[in-house]
């Protein structure tokens, strides 16, 4: 079982586009945070990287 974690400024807004991220011992995942139980993205730690400096630019 993992923690998963959503970001501190999603409540500042309505708290109903959040994204949560869990990470496990090889990969990451990311899910609808109003649908726990739904489809999540599993990638690699790198690739979670990859996609948090695209974000960021």
């Amino acid at each position: 079982m993992t923690t998963w974690r959503k970001s501190s400024h999603s409540g500042t807004q309505s708290g109903s586009e959040c994204v949560e991220v869990g990470r496990f011992r090889h990969t990451v995942a990311l899910r609808d945070s109003k649908n726990p139980d739904g489809p999540k993205l599993v990638i690699t730690p790198d690739h979670f990287a990859a996609l948090v400096a695209d974000l960021k630019r």
